[in-house]
């Protein structure tokens, strides 16, 4: 069988892909960079396991994601297992039961791959790495503020230098709609109209004989999308009633604690922001790159652990998407490459790796090391005991 013969062995399911070099080595190395930034501010790495019982996986908050999780049949136990769509419910999950006893706040952080039944049109790949943290155990505008500035921190560790700030509050309709004691079906199209951003479709929703202070609130949740200052301006300004009015009250204390430590840093909000942030509680946000305006990361508050069980405490955190980093950064310079021709011993290519070359032993004889080291994508070659650049 020729090599051409062979080239079908190489295709692979649609939204999968294998990473090559030097790719699979700066994802391996931003997963680190990141991992060193969390553990700085007292984040304890976690790993999960790649497949455990549904039940656990599918539970609390991971029920969002229940369409998008490939099922298998467990051969020893005869039980049904999913496969992680997502790493924080597993994270959540260790907390309330293998650490349920440390004390709180518990910071916890991971890396690992995941995969989905399907992708999106603006994120068509099933598999990728996620990095991230989960601050466990507290409620407070602290740990929301510390969740963002931790994940602008790490991006800019990996080498993200233009950061933006979306935050949201995927509650807040909710919340406004009881207390203005809206039912259920006007409160189906006022969402539908909220998500479309459409101003004239929201007192549509609400029906010919809408209170028109309810259409004007809803619109004016709809104009406080923008620049943080002004959207919580207008927030302040609307008199939510009390359950909307506090969410608001948290995330103008979240925009003020994000803004002091970090005054330079774009925020923006959108209040009524909700689509894929159903399992979220509290203020959320988005990382974006100001270059391409690529989503970097997501995170927020949420409930860990399995409320229909009793079992849950608040929490907060975000997931940082890895190839949206590695697209958004530029490539760290490229190693250089040292070809080191046979009858060097082992022990004296320790200097030059020491010097920051990567060592690449000749393991046949070849007759010119220059064209050797070319053919084998070598930036040096060692003649005569000196690193000769190519």
């Amino acid at each position: 069988m020729t090599s051409n013969d062979n080239d079908h062995r190489g295709l692979l399911p649609a939204g999968l892909a294998d990473l090559l070099p030097p790719d699979a080595a700066r994802e391996a190395r931003a997963i680190d960079v990141a991992i060193e930034r969390f553990a700085a501010f007292g984040y304890e790495r976690v790993k999960p396991p790649l497949v455990e019982f549904e039940e656990s996986l599918l539970g609390g908050p991971g029920a969002a994601l229940g369409s998008q999780t490939f099922r298998l049949m467990d051969p020893v136990s005869q039980r049904m297992m999913g496969v992680r769509p997502d790493m924080t419910v597993q994270v959540a999950r260790i907390a309330v039961t293998r650490l349920k006893h440390e004390p709180r706040p518990l910071r916890l952080s991971y890396g690992g791959n995941v995969i989905r039944v399907r992708g999106s049109a603006l994120k068509p790949e099933r598999q990728f790495a996620q990095v991230g943290t989960e601050l466990i155990g507290v409620d407070s505008a602290e740990a929301d503020a510390e969740a963002v500035l931790l994940a602008v921190d790490a991006l800019r560790a990996i080498g993200v230098a233009d950061l933006t700030v979306d935050l949201n509050l995927p509650t807040l309709v909710a919340a406004v709609a009881a207390g203005l004691k809206l039912a259920a079906e006007p409160v189906r199209r006022l969402r539908r109209a909220l998500d479309r951003k459409d101003e004239a479709a929201v007192a549509k929703a609400l029906g010919d004989k809408s209170d028109k202070k309810a259409t004007d609130m809803f619109v004016g949740l709809l104009r406080a999308a923008g620049p943080a200052q002004g959207g919580i301006a207008q927030l302040t300004a609307l008199k939510l009633p009390p359950a909307g009015a506090a969410e608001a009250a948290r995330l103008a204390e979240v925009v003020k604690l994000v803004h002091a430590a970090d005054p330079d840093l774009p925020l923006t909000v959108d209040p009524v922001e909700y689509r894929g942030l159903e399992y979220q509680t509290g203020v959320s946000f988005s990382v974006f790159a100001m270059k391409g305006r690529q989503e970097l990361a997501r995170g927020g508050r949420y409930s860990a652990g399995y409320p229909e069980d009793g079992v849950s405490e608040p929490a907060t955190g975000f997931t940082v998407y890895m190839d949206a980093v590695l697209s958004a950064s530029d490539p760290a310079p490229l190693q250089p490459r040292l070809y080191v021709p046979l009858g060097i011993a082992w022990r004296d290519t320790a200097p030059w790796q020491a010097k920051g070359y990567a060592v690449v032993r000749a393991v046949v004889a070849a007759a010119e090391p220059r064209t050797e080291a070319k053919r084998l994508n070598c930036s040096h070659a060692l003649i005569d005991g000196d690193a000769v650049p190519l």
